[in-house]
């Protein structure tokens, strides 16, 4: 049996990005990790893409180019039950493709020395003395830590993590060529959110955002629910809409689960953290990616904690998540979603529709454009009032 002092399991961003996190801080502790990956890079992931400022802003941080083709997305146009808008900033995100994106991160953790193997399958974990058992199609290992970056329907936290809940959305998406559809979204660096199905019943978006496949310019359309429940049929008669009022022809449809963050939600138990998207996302719109990063970070100062006070209970990560500044997002992603997609969704929307300026500091927050989503929403309404805050146009 292979012992190792840290296991990470799932090489996608939030696996990557923990395993480069801890290679700056504690280089030699990332050196004797491992990260295990049941599939080989690159892998299919149906994910949407959508890479925000903050994201970015970490692969700077980390020194990691973003060197993969993407597209850039400086217009989010946003159709709300009987309005729609357009809000115009200098880079609102950029799309990449998760098969690049996410080897790309892979072979940055090899150039840096990290081990990494793939098509090894975890079939198996069990608590033993000093930490976990895990067993794959391949080989056992014992690590005294494990972290869980295996995604929504992660094997660690369904064996390891108590008190999962139900706290599980879904996704389905389509990809068609630019040039097969009547959207001038790629012509105008921009992608499309649409909550009009609000009053439908769907507690969700319908969108659309501009991507390359190779080198072809294509749309990747999609619907969103935070419930996954019951809600298949709805989902792709919606999808379908969409693709039909894009004259679209017949394109392969594919769906997918998306764990979000609730307050409460158990992302550690002793030996072991969650991160990503088994740890859960944004409940809102379903983005993961930054948070991906975001739980990376932590996740690997939780591990250099523990192992400098001996103390591997992780109740500090549990606490730290909560804390931050990106628990308290998550939280407030929450309310968004009582508000927008319950039973107050038409007085939310309206409120909403009433100021083009909150809808840009909005827009803005959400993406974590200049740090807002970092400050308190004291700091950032009463900088707003004195003008300390910039703000973008917003048109019908």
């Amino acid at each position: 049996m292979e012992r190792r002092p840290l296991i990470i399991i799932g090489a996608g961003p939030a696996g990557t990005a923990c395993a480069l996190f801890l290679q700056r801080q504690e280089p030699q502790l990332a050196a004797d990790a491992l990260v295990l990956e049941k599939a080989q890079h690159p892998r299919p992931k149906v994910c949407a893409g959508g890479l925000i400022p903050h994201t970015l802003q970490c692969l700077r941080e980390l020194d990691v180019p973003l060197a993969v083709p993407n597209v850039p997305v400086r217009t989010a146009r946003v159709d709300i039950p009987g309005r729609s808008v357009a809000h115009h900033d200098g880079e609102l995100c950029r799309v990449v493709r998760r098969d690049a994106f996410d080897a790309s991160l892979v072979t940055t953790c090899r150039q840096r020395r990290i081990e990494v193997r793939e098509n090894e399958k975890v079939v198996e974990l069990r608590r033993e003395a000093g930490g976990v058992r895990i067993d794959t199609d391949r080989a056992s290992y014992h690590a005294r830590v494990v972290i869980g970056a295996d995604g929504s329907g992660s094997v660690v936290r369904r064996r390891l993590v108590a008190g999962g809940g139900d706290c599980i959305g879904k996704a389905v998406m389509a990809d068609i060529p630019v040039a097969a559809v009547d959207w001038s979204g790629f012509r105008e660096s921009r992608y499309d959110f649409s909550f009009v199905a609000v009053p439908d019943g769907l507690r969700g978006y319908v969108w659309a955002f501009p991507c390359l496949i190779g080198d072809a310019p294509h749309v990747n359309v999609g619907v969103y629910s935070v419930a996954a429940q019951g809600t298949g049929p709805l989902l792709q008669r919606l999808l379908h809409a969409q693709l039909d009022a894009m004259g679209a022809p017949p394109v392969q449809v594919q769906s997918f689960p998306i764990r979000w963050y609730a307050r409460g939600s158990r992302i550690c138990a002793p030996d072991v953290l969650l991160a990503g998207d088994a740890a859960g996302v944004d409940p809102l719109m379903g983005e993961g990616i930054s948070f991906a990063f975001e739980y990376g970070r932590r996740a690997a100062v939780a591990v250099v904690r523990a192992y400098a006070s001996g103390d591997f209970a992780f109740t500090d990560y549990q606490r730290d998540v909560a804390h931050s500044w990106m628990g308290r997002k998550l939280r407030r992603l929450g309310t968004a979603v009582r508000l927008f997609y319950g039973p107050a969704w038409r007085v939310s929307f309206a409120i909403a529709a009433c100021s083009r300026r909150a809808q840009a500091l909005g827009v803005r927050w959400y993406n974590g454009v200049d740090g807002l989503d970092q400050r308190s929403v004291w700091d950032v309404l009463t900088a707003r009032l004195r003008g300390g805050l910039p703000s973008s146009p917003i048109t019908p």
